[in-house]
């Protein structure tokens, strides 16, 4: 058996910048699997927070220059690299100057939740899968983390099934209490839709909150992990609509044994 390729997105991962716990969880989990024999991609958002010269970053330039669609605009896509100085891991980095420089993640320093954090999410999405196709490596598993990720499940069994590289992906989506109170404005749909998608399979993005981020993703994805022990109830009436393809992280101390077996199962 050849080895399993995972691709592993998220918003943050150690040692570039840490907010919440994926940041760990997206540090450790993809080692472990390396060393299990299993070839790894991790991509992230290069935020402003990332300090470029400290973390030495460099522009990937054969897979810059792509122009992503968000809505009716397009925008550069910008790909950077570093490694992980402890281990044998790179990170690419999906940057776009009006969306990742700034200061802060999600919020502005007065703490309000930037008005543009779904157009951020939706570039991001599809600079990722963009970004597989340049790179020519076509992953068995796609390992979203948290709600930014969360529009890849839907855009992998729409717009890029029938893609070489991503025909056999099965999706992964682990859940986080890393939930917010923002609601987008109402032209959400418009701005996430690509070829194949219409109005009704974005459904769940109405709500134009965290909970409709949650809801797509678990509805799309291959399998759904719950991340914490101590869920929201809001959360958990999400996660509870999703029961067959369910595990709770929380549960096993063994947690990289149960995704190890999780890819494995979904890759045969």
């Amino acid at each position: 058996m050849s080895k399993l390729r995972i691709l592993y997105v998220a918003s943050e991962i150690n040692p570039f910048l840490k907010t919440s716990d994926v940041a760990d969880f997206v540090r450790k989990l993809p080692q472990v699997m390396q060393e299990k024999g299993m070839e790894i991609r991790i991509l992230v958002p290069r935020f402003g927070l990332i300090n470029e010269r400290k973390n030495r970053l460099h522009e990937v330039v054969r897979l810059s220059g792509i122009n992503i669609a968000v809505g009716d605009e397009e925008k550069p896509l910008i790909i950077k690299v570093a490694s992980i100085p402890t281990a044998k891991l790179q990170v690419y980095f999906i940057d776009n100057e009006d969306y990742f420089q700034r200061k802060y993640v999600f919020h502005d320093k007065e703490n309000r939740f930037y008005d543009d954090n779904d157009e951020r999410a939706i570039f991001f999405c599809k600079g990722v899968l963009e970004t597989v196709k340049k790179l020519g490596w076509a992953p068995d598993i796609v390992h979203c983390n948290d709600w930014m990720t969360a529009l890849i499940p839907l855009y992998l069994k729409t717009t890029y099934k029938n893609d070489p590289m991503f025909k056999d992906t099965k999706s992964v989506f682990t859940v986080y209490n890393n939930g917010f109170d923002h609601r987008f404005n109402g032209d959400l749909i418009e701005k996430a839709r690509m070829m194949d998608i219409d109005e009704a399979m974005l459904a769940e993005l109405k709500s134009a909150d965290f909970t409709g981020f949650i809801r797509l993703g678990s509805t799309y994805a291959d399998a759904v992990v719950r991340a914490d022990e101590e869920t929201s109830e809001s959360l958990n009436a999400i996660l509870n609509d999703f029961p067959e393809h369910k595990f709770d992280a929380a549960e096993d101390e063994d947690v990289a044994e149960r995704y190890y077996n999780l890819y494995t199962q979904l890759a045969g």
